[in-house]
């Protein structure tokens, strides 16, 4: 989509704190953090959210999912961290683009 945020990050048209990317997916940091680290890895397909995803995805998501940890590991977060995915306007999601928030760095019991 070409109006889509977050497809215009993703193909650098908009800048970002970019801090992973690979041939399916990039990680940036949120611009209003929830924790001492917060991103958002999004695939560089257009997917809108959960709902959207199709059997042909499977693959693309196993990648992103494995990729998750290598990404927490590269920031530091060994300890441990937290995924969340919103899908839908009532699950609250704001950006309709499928993405994961990656959150951690500091116990994350209160959030």
């Amino acid at each position: 989509m070409s109006d889509c945020l977050f497809c215009k990050i993703s193909r650098g048209e908009i800048p970002a704190d970019v801090v992973y990317k690979d041939d399916d997916c990039i990680a940036f940091r949120d611009i209003s953090p929830k924790a001492p680290v917060h991103l958002l890895v999004i695939p560089h397909k257009h997917i809108e959210n959960l709902y959207d995803l199709r059997k042909e995805d499977a693959d693309l998501m196993a990648r992103i999912l494995l990729t998750l940890p290598k990404i927490a590991r590269q920031q530091g977060l060994g300890s441990g961290f937290r995924t969340v995915t919103n899908t839908g306007h009532d699950g609250g999601q704001e950006v309709f683009h499928l993405h994961f928030h990656l959150l951690g760095g500091g116990s994350l019991h209160s959030l």
